[in-house]
C-alpha cells in the first residue's frame, strides 16, 4: 500500500514513515500546497486532502495540528502556526497570566482522500497543561509550554523518541494506518 503525504515538513514525513512501516504502508512526499479553509481542525484537514487528491489524482494525506487552550476558548487552535509566528510563546504566556485553568490539548488530524471521493479524518489528542514559563530546549513552537503529566515534563523537555511515542500526531497517524491497512 502507498499514500502521498502532503507537507512542507520533512520531519513529519520521517515520523510518518516510521509509524506506517509497521502497517506495510509506503509514504511518498509532495508539497503542492493547498488553501486552508477556516473551520474546525477536521474541516481544515478534510478540505486539504480532498483538494490535493483531486489535483494530483492520487490518494493523499494531510496533517493539521493545533494547540487548543480551554481558558482561551480553544485559541490558538487552527491558527496555531500563525499565532506562533506572530505573538510566540511569550504572547501565550501573557494571555495566560493569572489564569487558574491551565488545561490544553494538542490535536492532530490526518485528512485522507482518494481522487473524486469524500475525505475521511482521523483525530489524535494529547491532554496537558500550559505552564507559566517555558521549560526545555527540545522540540519547537509550543513544546516548552506544554506539560505532559505522564512524563512529568514538557514536550520541550522530552527527547525526540519520547515525544514521538506520546505525540498527538502518532495517535492520528496510527488511527489512519489501522483503517488504511484494512482496506
Amino acid at each position: 500500500m502507498r499514500v502521498t503525504f502532503i507537507t512542507g515538513n520533512k520531519h513529519k514525513v520521517k515520523e510518518a514513515r516510521g509509524i506506517f512501516e509497521k502497517f506495510g504502508i509506503e509514504v511518498d512526499h509532495e508539497n503542492p500546497g493547498y488553501p486552508e479553509v477556516q473551520g474546525s481542525i477536521e474541516e481544515v484537514a478534510a478540505f486539504g486532502a480532498k483538494y490535493v487528491a483531486d489535483l494530483l489524482q492520487k490518494p493523499v494525506i494531510v496533517d493539521d495540528t493545533g494547540l487548543f487552550i480551554r481558558a482561551l476558548n480553544d485559541f490558538p487552535g487552527t491558527y496555531s502556526s500563525y499565532v506562533q509566528d506572530t505573538i510566540t510563546n511569550k504572547g501565550i504566556l501573557k494571555l495566560m497570566k493569572d489564569e487558574p485553568d491551565r488545561y490544553a490539548e494538542f490535536r492532530s488530524c490526518i485528512g485522507y482522500c482518494a481522487p473524486n471521493c469524500e475525505p475521511k479524518t482521523f483525530l489524535g489528542v494529547v491532554s496537558g497543561e500550559i505552564l507559566s514559563e517555558e521549560k526545555g530546549n527540545n522540540g519547537f513552537a509550543y513544546d516548552p509550554l506544554f506539560y505532559v503529566e505522564k512524563y512529568d515534563k514538557t514536550y520541550g523537555e522530552l527527547t525526540t523518541d519520547e515525544k514521538n511515542e506520546c505525540s498527538h500526531r502518532r495517535l492520528s497517524m496510527e488511527k489512519f494506518a489501522n483503517w488504511y491497512s484494512n482496506l
